[in-house]
C-alpha cells in the first residue's frame, strides 16, 4: 500500500496519556442500526479529480471520495489489519504462496446497474500498469518493482500471480478500486484517461461499486453522496448496506471553522478526523457535559512528522553544507532536541516522544531495540566536535574547518503546527551552536523546491495506508518514490541503504511473522544509526464525532472513520 506525502497533520489529542482506545461514553456503535437518514462530514480541501488512478488522485479529498464510491477485490480492515472479502468473496492459494485464484461475488452490479465481470478487473489492472497513464497507484501494486500477472479464465474468476514471494499477499489488492470498463474504456483507448472523471464530470454519471454515489458537487461548498441502490454488501441480519440514505461533505478549509461547526452540531464528523491540541479541551467538555460530541482516543499516531535532509549527490557537492551528509551531524541534532519540551509546549502534552519513523502506535512492527536519542547536549556537542564543527571565534556558534558558520535551512508548512515545532528546533539547536533558518511555505511551493532539490532539510509528514512495512516499500527502499532524502536511486547510494534494501527484500518474503519482525527490527536499527530523517514526537490520536453518529469504527489509518462508511448510521 502506498505511503504518501500528506497535506494534513495526523491528529493530536490533548491529553498526555497514550496507549489503547478510551472513550468518554459508551461507543456510538452500541446502538441498534437504523436504516435511513443523513450525516454531514467536513472536508478541508477540494478534489483535483474524481479519478483515484491519475495525477492528483493521491490527495486526501480524492481518496475520501473513492472510499465512498468505489470498492476493491479485498479490503484490509483498518482496525484489525486483517484481509476481508470484498468484490472477491473467496480465494485459494497455490502451494508456493504466489498464485491466488479469486472468485468474484455473484450478482454484483455497478451503481448504474451494469454487472461486474472479470473484464472490469483486467481493465483496471491494465490501466494502472500502463506507463502512458503514469498512475499514482502503480508502485503500490508491484512486488520488487514488477507488476502482478492477472488473468481471467472466465467472467467470475480472476487469477493473480505475484512476481516474487510477498508475505502480505492479497493485501496489495486493497489499493486498487475496480473501475467500470464500460464507462472508461473509450477514454483509455483514446489516450485521454488522465482527463476521465475530472471535476467537471457531471455528478451521478460515474458508476462505482462502493456504498454511495457522488450525486452533487458544488465547488467550494460541498459534495453530496447518495446511497448506491445496487450495493452488494449486507449486514449480519441480511439488511442491505449502507444504512444511511446520504452523506453531505461540506468543504471547510479552515480548522477553526471546522471546530466551530463541530461545537455547534452542524457537522457530524471530520473526514480528515484529526484535532489540534488546542481544540481538544473544548470538545472534551462537550463530551463530558451533554454528550453532544463523542471522543475516541486511539493512542500514538502511526504516522509521524519528520525532519529529513537532502542527501542527494547534488546536495553533497554544495559548498558549506557537507556536514549535513555526516551521520554524526544528524545524530547530534537528535541528541540536541528535547522531545519532552515539544510534547509540552507545542502539543500541550498530547504526544509521545519517539526516535524513529515506526511509532509505538504500530504495535506489531515497532521495535524497542532501535537506537534511542535522549536529550543530551554534551553528547551532541562531542559528536559535532568529532567531525570538526566547533566554536572557533567564541561567539557561541559553530564553524567548520574553513571558519564558515554551521547553518542550514528547514523548509516547513506555513500556518501549521509543523511550523511551531520547527521554531522549537531552531532555538534548541542554537543552544549547541547550530544556526537554523526557517522557510515557511505553502505545500505547493515546498514541493516545487523539493522536486528541484533546492533545499537543505524539510520538516513534513507522511500518511501510510498500511501498518505492514512491506506495503510501504516506496519509503524504505532506495529506489522508492517516497525515499525522500534521496528518492528513486537506480543503485543504493550508501552501504547502509543497500543493507536496508536487502533486509526489506528478505522481510517481505519471510514466511513467519516472527522472522519478519526480527528482520524489520534490524531495518529500524540501521535506519536509527544513520538517521536520514529524524522523528521527534507522535501526536496522540483522538477522533471526534457527533452524538448522532452510530456504527463508527475509528482507526489509526486514514480515512479514520469513512473507511467503513457503509456501517455508519444515524442515532435519532
Amino acid at each position: 500500500m502506498v505511503r504518501r506525502i500528506a497535506a494534513v497533520l495526523v491528529l493530536s489529542a490533548a491529553i498526555a496519556a497514550c496507549g489503547g482506545r478510551s472513550e468518554d461514553r459508551p461507543p456510538a456503535n452500541a446502538s441498534v442500526p437504523v436504516r435511513g437518514g443523513s450525516l454531514v462530514a467536513s472536508l478541508r480541501s477540494e478534489p483535483a479529480t474524481f479519478n483515484r488512478l491519475v495525477n492528483g488522485g493521491n490527495s486526501s479529498a480524492t481518496d475520501a471520495i473513492t472510499e465512498l464510491t468505489q470498492a476493491t477485490l479485498v479490503r484490509v480492515n483498518r482496525v484489525t489489519g486483517t484481509i476481508e472479502p470484498a468484490l472477491a468473496e473467496r480465494w485459494s492459494v497455490s502451494p508456493d504462496g504466489r498464485t491466488f485464484t479469486l472468485s468474484l461475488r455473484k450478482g454484483v452490479t455497478f451503481s448504474d446497474g451494469v454487472p461486474l465481470s472479470a473484464d472490469d478487473v483486467l481493465f483496471s489492472f491494465a490501466v494502472v500498469y500502463d506507463p502512458k497513464v503514469a498512475s499514482v497507484l502503480a508502485a503500490s501494486l508491484e512486488v520488487r518493482n514488477k507488476p502482478l500477472r492477472v488473468t481471467a479464465p472466465d467472467s467470475e474468476t480472476v487469477v493473480i500471480t505475484l512476481p516474487a514471494p510477498f508475505a502480505p499477499g492479497l493485501a496489495l489488492l486493497d489499493n486498487l478500486p475496480i473501475l467500470p470498463k464500460h464507462q472508461l474504456e473509450a477514454a483509455y483507448a483514446a489516450g485521454k484517461f488522465q482527463d476521465a472523471w475530472n471535476v467537471s464530470t457531471p455528478p451521478g454519471s460515474m458508476a462505482g461499486l462502493g456504498p454511495f454515489v457522488l450525486t452533487g458537487y458544488e465547488p467550494g461548498q460541498r459534495l453530496t453522496f447518495t446511497r448506491n441502490p445496487h450495493y452488494w454488501r449486507r449486514d449480519a441480519s441480511g439488511i442491505q448496506l449502507p444504512y444511511l440514505d446520504s452523506i453531505s461533505m461540506e468543504i471547510v478549509a479552515s480548522q477553526d471553522a471546522e471546530l466551530l461547526r463541530m461545537q455547534a452540531g452542524s457537522i457530524d464528523l471530520m473526514t480528515q478526523a484529526d484535532l489540534r491540541p488546542q481544540d481538544y479541551a473544548s470538545l472534551k467538555r462537550l463530551a463530558q457535559g451533554d454528550g453532544a460530541v463523542h471522543l475516541t482516543e486511539l493512542g500514538p499516531a502511526v504516522d509521524a512528522n519528520m525532519l529529513w535532509f537532502n542527501l542527494t549527490r547534488a546536495a553533497a557537492s554544495r559548498p558549506g553544507k557537507s556536514f549535513v551528509q555526516r551521520a554524526e551531524f544528524r545524530q547530534a541534532i537528535s541528541y540536541a532536541v528535547d522531545r519532552d519540551a515539544i510534547v509540552s509546549s507545542v502539543y500541550l502534552g498530547a504526544a509521545t516522544p519517539i526516535d524513529g519513523p515506526v511509532t509505538p502506535g504500530n504495535r506489531t512492527w515497532y521495535s524497542d531495540r532501535a537506537p534511542k536519542y535522549p536529550y543530551d547536549v554534551a553528547r551532541a556537542t562531542a559528536l559535532l566536535a568529532a567531525i570538526g564543527l566547533v566554536d572557533r571565534n567564541g561567539d557561541g556558534m559553530l564553524e567548520d574547518a574553513s571558519g564558515a558558520r554551521v547553518r542550514f535551512t528547514i523548509l516547513t508548512q506555513a500556518n501549521h503546527i509543523r511550523g511551531r515545532v520547527v521554531t522549537v528546533l531552531q532555538e534548541q539547536l542554537r543552544q549547541v551552536g547550530i544556526a537554523v533558518d526557517i522557510a515557511a511555505l505553502d505545500p505547493r511551493s515546498m514541493f516545487q523546491r523539493f522536486a528541484a532539490g533546492d533545499y537543505d532539510a524539510m520538516y513534513y509528514g507522511f500518511q501510510a495506508s498500511s501498518l505492514d512495512p512491506a506495503n510501504n516499500l516506496d519509503f524504505w527502499l532506495s529506489s522508492g518514490s517516497a525515499h525522500v532524502w534521496n528518492a528513486g536511486q537506480t543503485q543504493p547510494a550508501t552501504p547502509w541503504e543497500r543493507q536496508i534494501d536487502d533486509l526489506m527484500q528478505q522481510q517481505m518474503a519471510a514466511a513467519s511473522l516472527t522472522e519478519r519482525q526480527r528482520l524489520f527490527a534490524d531495518v529500524q536499527r540501521v535506519f536509527g544509526e544513520n538517521l536520514p530523517a529524524i522523528c521527534f514526537v507522535a501526536p496522540n490520536v483522538a477522533i471526534a464525532t457527533s452524538a448522532r453518529v452510530g456504527g463508527a469504527q475509528p482507526a489509526l489509518l486514514d480515512p479514520k472513520v469513512l473507511w467503513a462508511s457503509d456501517q455508519l448510521f444515524l442515532i435519532r
